[in-house]
């Protein structure tokens, strides 16, 4: 039996969900482009400066949208999902939530890290002092490395948890066809089918 619902999910937890995934698709693209360049690039050092720009204001959304998020608990997930999928859907969530705050952290540590002491202000404007780092990650340079290490790699899974909840969201959406897509996308009705099984 069909019914009509609300979606569960209001502007500010929308708008919340699509800023952050453009600024971090974003990111991870600007962070791939990065890597790539040679160090005698002239344009290096604004780039650098404004990949750490956009990811402390990553990091200042993950704040908010956390802070919502508790305040504002999500809806309940489609009553048809497999406990399995269930069960991976919350793994996924936990994954990208602890991403978007370690990659920004890890950045940050990095820059801390450094040798060389460059000064970290956001868009030239807002400058942010340098974490204190551990002196038992060793010398600055090995410090460094282990924090360029996590963030890398980090990034990469970063990636691989887009994917694989681009390609939930659309498994959901054409194939089992529920709402969990739609309510995300508006906060209009939406259309909860009570009786379907994945």
């Amino acid at each position: 039996m069909l019914r009509n619902t609300s979606s569960g999910y209001g502007r500010i937890a929308i708008f919340f969900h699509w800023t952050m995934a453009l600024l971090i698709v974003g990111m991870l693209a600007f962070g791939l482009y990065l890597d790539q360049l040679p160090q005698s690039d002239p344009n290096l050092f604004q780039l650098y400066q404004l990949h750490k720009s956009v990811g402390f204001v990553v990091l200042a959304l993950a704040l908010m949208r956390i802070i919502w998020r508790f305040a504002n608990p999500s809806p309940k997930l489609p009553t048809g999902m497999a406990s399995w999928e269930r069960m991976a859907a919350h793994l996924g969530h936990i994954g990208l939530y602890a991403l978007i705050f370690a990659l920004p952290i890890t950045g940050w540590f990095m820059v801390s890290a450094s040798p060389w002491g460059i000064p970290t202000v956001v868009f030239n404007v807002l400058p942010i002092p340098h974490l204190p780092v551990p002196e038992a990650l060793g010398t600055k340079e090995e410090a460094e490395g282990l924090f360029k290490v996590l963030h890398k790699y980090g990034a990469y899974l970063m990636i691989a948890l887009i994917v694989t909840h681009i390609a939930a969201a659309l498994k959901h959406h054409f194939i089992a066809r529920d709402d969990t897509l739609k309510r995300m996308v508006s906060t209009g009705p939406a259309r909860a089918d009570t009786s379907s099984s994945l």
